[in-house]
């Protein structure tokens, strides 16, 4: 007998984004390939006032923006999705779309921007905020307030630590005291973790990250589990605030999502390869990657994750916070950049950057893995550390 015709909507969801759920396919004569840009500000009313082509203006969405939220919402496994100009308009606007007063509870490591508007800004916004150590359940527990706590915040891995949380234990005890659980899932996209499916009510991307994956475009996201009144408050203050991201860099965004499942693996490999030949190496005092079997959150990761533990890995530096300065400074290949999941590796030392009341080590380096051959990163790493190393013993010889 003849095999049935496949069906699309089954499709594996490395297909989803390849093909980009082929929304585009408008017509018999215009088959494309390639989405269109819908760059329109505005659209025009039918003779009875009313807009049957369900856009209105360009300030609330677009059929390119709409294109790429259902396609990230296929691949989160969620109810509906929503892009914003950045992962700050996006987990600032979850925070926003709480009843208040409420109060939230957060990682005390975490994205330091996030974490920065939380301590100094939300609490004008009728926000008391909570800081907690996520992977350790019994703490997250007493910071509950029944009836008072409406969110639980979590990231996973954390940046820039990579400690790992468990998801699905936090979703309980959040649920059992009546709050909701959103999780920064931007380094571990849905190829690698999908939230939701353990419980968590919204899920939040820097989608300038992994998901775009090209540098060349700020955007953020909102997933969200169901398509309920938290969703609509979300979506409605992103329109009242002009948060949309634009049709162009939605595009940009999309075209980045079809080679999601590609670059994360080779990213994943070359990130394992990475922490295994530096936990070795006689310059390093620790590698902080969960997929070493050695990281305190390994076998938690190994549970939540699949198909690899990400391409985000941190090394802290023997010789302390001038040689790890140093080494970043001697580095042909990786870029000294601020940012991650991108197809160029980048080197970041990141207690420079968060500056006074980081949790982060000062010897410590941030690593986000590329596409690169993954031979070359570790010679022009290994090449950096050894001169720094020379320079500070140069530096001791001609101090003594």
């Amino acid at each position: 007998m003849p095999s049935s015709p496949f069906d699309p909507l089954k499709a594996k969801p490395s297909t989803i984004a390849a093909q980009a759920l082929r929304r585009h396919e408008t017509t018999a004569e215009r088959r494309r390939i390639t989405p269109p840009i819908d760059i329109s500000t505005t659209y025009e009313r039918d003779a009875d006032n009313a807009y049957s082509s369900g856009y209105c203006y360009g300030r609330d969405d677009n059929a390119t923006i709409r294109h790429g939220e259902e396609v990230l919402a296929r691949l989160e496994g969620g109810a509906t999705a929503a892009l914003f100009g950045s992962g700050m308009a996006a987990a600032i606007t979850a925070f926003l779309a709480l009843p208040r007063p409420a109060h939230i509870i957060v990682p005390k490591v975490m994205y330091w921007c996030l974490r920065d508007w939380l301590k100094n800004d939300a609490p004008g916004h009728g926000l008391e905020v909570s800081f907690a150590d996520m992977s350790d359940l019994d703490q997250l527990r007493g910071a509950l307030r029944p009836g008072a706590t409406k969110m639980i915040w979590i990231e996973t891995p954390s940046n820039p630590l990579w400690g790992i949380t468990d998801i699905a234990g936090c979703t309980a005890i959040a649920h059992e005291a009546g709050a909701i659980v959103a999780a920064d899932s931007t380094v571990t996209t849905p190829v690698l973790t999908r939230p939701i499916e353990l419980g968590v009510d919204v899920v939040m991307h820097s989608a300038t990250k992994y998901l775009n994956g090209h540098s060349d475009v700020i955007a953020g996201a909102l997933v969200f589990a169901k398509d309920d009144a938290f969703a609509a408050e979300a979506r409605r203050l992103r329109k009242a605030l002009g948060a949309v991201l634009s049709p162009r860099d939605g595009a940009l965004l999309l075209r980045g999502m079809r080679t999601l499942h590609l670059r994360v693996a080779q990213q994943c490999q070359s990130a394992m390869t990475l922490a295994r030949h530096f936990s070795n190496h006689t310059a390093i005092a620790q590698v902080l990657y969960p997929g070493l079997e050695t990281h305190r959150g390994h076998d938690l990761a190994a549970k939540q994750m699949h198909g690899g533990f990400g391409g985000m890995l941190s090394v802290r530096v023997k010789a302390g916070e001038a040689a790890a300065i140093a080494a970043a400074a001697q580095v042909k290949l990786w870029r000294r950049a601020t940012s991650l999941g991108s197809v160029e590796s980048l080197i970041e030392h990141r207690a420079s950057i968060e500056g006074a009341g980081s949790p982060c080590p000062p010897d410590l380096l941030r690593l986000s893995t590329g596409i690169e051959a993954v031979e070359d990163l570790i010679a022009d790493l290994e090449s950096a550390l050894d001169a720094a190393l020379c320079a500070g013993l140069a530096a001791g010889i001609k101090a003594g």
